[in-house]
């Protein structure tokens, strides 16, 4: 009797929207498992720096770190799985690290203690709450207890109880720090570790999975994908609102909690399936039989010691001195960043000249166009993933987050825009994408890249403006932070979506693989270089908290002006020598 492929039954099977009905099961695993990853990226930068009360410096540069090294493991994980464990084990194992990471954030101790370090000695800094239901710092100085407040031009005045100052400091003379108890920064330490060894056995084989239901050439694959790129955004709009809220209602341990909460119902989904995915994601068969699965997932807990050295140096690390110039700012980088750039920089050119060596003059132009769009992505994603660091400590400090007066979020809370805006906007694009296409006028992938960058830069510059209408407290309305994300959600409908299929469309088919890791070093560089923009903008504070809202609020719209500027700039420049690439891409669309 003749054996019906897997491929094929599943097409014959009963279908979800038309779809084969599995991606339903897979559809809410990657929701949930967004849902948790989301809620936590939420919380992080604020956690980093009221919790734990690092300076924004450290805060920015820790994120962006976790972040690049969120898209690094990946590559790692997705070779693991095709060559010993398959996509579903992979995926398994991946959601009960990445669960067990959240939790382990859920026990971060005490908050750390507050201290001042001024006249080469370092004080305890006190936090109370006043009349007007805002916190105010104290130090002590000598046998008096003054209150700490920062002025316009930087400095600091320690205020007496009749409200004239006993003293002022000049700018960079007070230096705002705490006393952190290393056993809970080593806890949360191995808890983002944690997260990141899992999320690279968990994130590129469940795409995996979704794309083995299709057989080669069925054209529901591109609208397959779509549907589960929005489980991602369902999952994370839903967690950036109750994550956060969590935290603020009942403390950080209450919002890291759902999170893992929620991926441990991914794990749930994709472990009892009910023999759903039977077929689906299984290990691949040849070599010698022998399962190495065991070996692999202690080999990975081994490994969480990796991220955790990286993350440490990149706490230790010292910024380079004023005045060192390029050469010393890159020496004076943690070593996870000298890795990404030195990997990047010297990786696309090296592929490009064996392009050249190995493939049709044809092929290689090809490539070149890959690259040179690669690069731009780069761009785009730096600033776009600005929303969890320098955007959501924005939100906190000079945003007034009252909605219509009935009720106010928190800062975390404004990441939801974000997911809000794709999951209104993506059917309308797709729609819009799909009548120009009918009438011929869809733009290339080069000139929609040139849009989004255009965009991210806009939206950048929106908020800039809005900070001209700041209140007398210097805090903007919350409806200009809303319009960037709704800026930046169109722009990134015109990238995100087309930039994997651009790099299987346009590589050299024996390489496609390799440029898929390179697409991902891109954005893994993006996010780290987006960590360096938000210790940019970095604002004084103590105790968490900034000593003078003026200040910050003319750091984050110098900081986002430029920004802004630069990347519409950059934008332009795609858009006008889009022709030329659009002739090297020889056809692809």
């Amino acid at each position: 009797m003749a054996t019906i492929p897997a491929a094929t039954s599943a097409a014959l099977a009963p279908t979800w929207f038309g779809h084969p009905r599995q991606l339903a099961r897979l559809f809410s695993t990657e929701l949930w498992e967004r849902f948790g990853f989301y809620g936590m990226r939420a919380l992080l930068v604020l956690y980093l720096t009221k919790h734990f009360v690092f300076e924004d410096r450290i805060g920015g540069g820790m994120y962006g770190a976790y972040m690049s090294m969120v898209y690094l493991t990946p590559f790692i994980g997705g070779l693991l799985a095709d060559r010993f464990l398959g996509s579903k084990r992979a995926v398994k194992f991946g959601a009960i690290v990445m669960a067990a990471g959240y939790f382990v954030l859920c026990f971060g101790g005490p908050q750390a203690t507050p201290t001042a370090t001024f006249d080469g000695t370092t004080r305890p800094v006190t936090i109370e709450a006043q009349a007007d239901g805002k916190d105010a710092r104290f130090v002590a100085d000598g046998t008096a207890r003054l209150r700490i407040k920062g002025n316009d031009d930087g400095s600091v005045a320690l205020v007496r109880p009749d409200g004239t100052t006993a003293r002022t400091l000049a700018k960079g003379a007070f230096v705002g720090d705490a006393v952190r108890s290393p056993l809970y920064v080593t806890v949360m330490l191995l808890a983002l570790s944690a997260i990141v060894v899992g999320n690279g056995f968990f994130k590129p084989n469940i795409s995996t999975m979704v794309g083995s239901l299709y057989a080669q050439g069925d054209k529901r694959r591109d609208a397959g994908f779509t549907i589960f790129y929005m489980g991602i955004n369902l999952g994370s709009l839903g967690s950036q609102i109750l994550c956060p809220f969590l935290a603020v209602a009942f403390g950080w341990w209450a919002g890291f909690g759902l999170a893992a909460a929620g991926m441990l119902v991914a794990f749930v989904l994709i472990q009892f399936d009910g023999g759903k995915l039977a077929g689906y994601g299984e290990a691949p068969v040849g070599g010698d039989g022998r399962d190495r699965s065991l070996v692999i997932y202690l080999a990975a807990i081994a490994a969480i010691a990796v991220p955790w050295l990286l993350f440490s140096n990149t706490l230790t690390a010292v910024p380079a001195a004023v005045g060192s110039g390029l050469g010393g700012y890159l020496l004076a980088l943690p070593i996870l960043g000298k890795a990404l750039f030195a990997t990047f920089v010297i990786g696309v050119p090296a592929i490009l000249v064996w392009s050249y060596r190995a493939g049709s003059t044809q092929e290689f132009q090809m490539m070149v166009a890959a690259m040179v769009l690669i690069v731009f992505n780069v761009t785009f994603w730096t600033l776009f993933e600005q929303a969890g660091s320098s955007l959501t400590l924005f939100a906190d400090r000079n945003t007034d987050m009252s909605i219509f007066g009935l009720f106010t979020i928190t800062a975390g809370q404004t990441q939801f825009f974000n997911a809000f805006f794709i999951v209104l906007l993506a059917p309308i694009f797709a729609a819009m994408w799909a009548a120009l296409a009918r009438a011929g006028r869809e733009p290339g992938i080069p000139v929609k890249f040139a849009i989004a960058l255009i965009g991210v830069g806009a939206g950048f510059l929106f908020l800039v403006w809005g900070t001209h209408f700041a209140d007398a407290g210097y805090k903007v309305a919350v409806w200009w932070l809303a319009g960037l994300y709704l800026i930046h959600s169109m722009a990134e409908l015109c990238i995100s979506p087309v930039g994997l299929s651009m790099i299987t469309k346009l590589s050299i088919a024996r390489i496609v693989g390799m440029m898929m890791g390179v697409w991902f070093l891109s954005i893994s560089v993006a996010q780290y270089i987006g960590g360096i923009i938000a210790q940019v903008a970095s604002v004084a504070t103590v105790g968490g908290e900034v000593t003078n809202l003026h200040v910050s609020l003319d750091t984050y719209a110098g900081v986002f002006q430029t920004i802004g500027l630069v990347a519409a700039g950059i934008g332009v420049v795609l858009l006008a020598v889009s022709p030329f690439l659009k002739r090297l891409m020889h056809g692809v669309d």
